[in-house]
């Protein structure tokens, strides 16, 4: 694949001054506008501006980002065509794929990842509002700003519209879309999905989060894709062959998520990060506020015993 940079290049009134990422459909640049001022313009390669079916995903792609208006989605400004180039304008966002800093961290307090499975809760239930399903939610495409503790949901080039005709699919029937470790058992075959697809990617998430670990471990593609397909997934407090200690709650509701059979998971986005919620409460309710008095009496004595 010829790398293309077309930095230094101005698109629609976008000036594009830095390559910031680049895949196989498509580059994002770091670039700046009169009005928006800072903001990540998206292109898709040269090679592919002729074939039909890339364009129109890459406009498919467009048009849903611009449809989903919220705090958790990152904005769209536009999108459109000049000079046979294709571009999509979006906000700029600071901070790092959510990917990276589980990586970093190793993996995430429980109150965390609460706060942050409420926001893309949040952010997926306006989506499946508009009729969007992501189907492809991983932390790769999850943008984490560590100190304002905030996450944004981007990129929903594979995500299609549940009102959609059949016939005008772009995913050949028997193909699953997606990434494997987060990507729902029922699309491995490659047939439409609903909603639920999504909270089988969003406990995923949330497994990873707070283990550092995926609910399906594999060494091979296939091996994880049988797996996804015949096994169930290794209980949260047993992720990575470790001993963790998630209050029972907590576990039942990541689990639930990632049940096989999509009948059997919440059946809602906001329903699974309810439940995520309520049992993260649990642990500071049996020791989190009790445990930080005893603390404070404590170095109140120490102090007293020294004077």
């Amino acid at each position: 694949m010829r790398s293309e940079n077309l930095s230094g290049r101005t698109i629609a009134g976008y000036r594009l001054l830095e390559r910031v990422g680049e895949g196989g459909t498509a580059t994002v640049y770091r670039a700046e506008h009169e009005v928006h001022g800072r903001c990540a313009v998206k292109t898709l390669r040269a090679n592919l501006a002729s074939d039909p079916t890339a364009v129109k995903r890459f406009l498919r792609e467009a048009s849903y980002c611009s449809r989903v208006k919220h705090p958790g989605v990152v904005r769209t400004y536009e999108y459109g065509e000049e000079d046979g180039l294709y571009y999509l304008a979006l906000e700029w966002v600071d901070g790092e794929p959510l990917s990276t800093a589980v990586i970093r961290a190793g993996r995430f307090p429980p109150d965390l990842v609460a706060d942050l499975v409420d926001q893309l809760a949040d952010a997926l239930a306006a989506a499946h509002a508009q009729g969007i399903i992501h189907r492809d939610l991983k932390p790769e495409n999850i943008l984490y700003d560590a100190e304002a503790r905030r996450v944004k949901l981007l990129d929903f080039g594979i995500a299609r519209d549940a009102q959609e005709d059949p016939r005008e699919r772009l995913t050949r029937a028997g193909f699953f879309v997606g990434t494997l470790q987060y990507v729902a058992p029922e699309a491995l075959s490659g047939e439409l999905v609903d909603e639920r697809a999504d909270i089988y990617s969003l406990a995923t998430i949330t497994y990873y989060m707070l283990t550092g670990f995926h609910p399906h471990p594999g060494k091979t593609p296939s091996e994880l894709f049988s797996r996804l397909l015949n096994e169930d997934p290794i209980p949260l407090n047993q992720a990575g062959g470790r001993k963790f200690s998630f209050p029972r709650a907590l576990e039942k509701a990541v689990m639930k998520g990632l049940s096989r059979n999509p009948a059997e998971r919440q059946q809602s986005v906001q329903e699974f990060a309810r439940e995520v919620r309520e049992a993260v409460s649990q642990i500071k309710d049996k020791g989190g506020g009790r445990g930080l008095l005893e603390k404070l009496r404590g170095l109140l004595g120490r102090g007293q015993s020294h004077s």
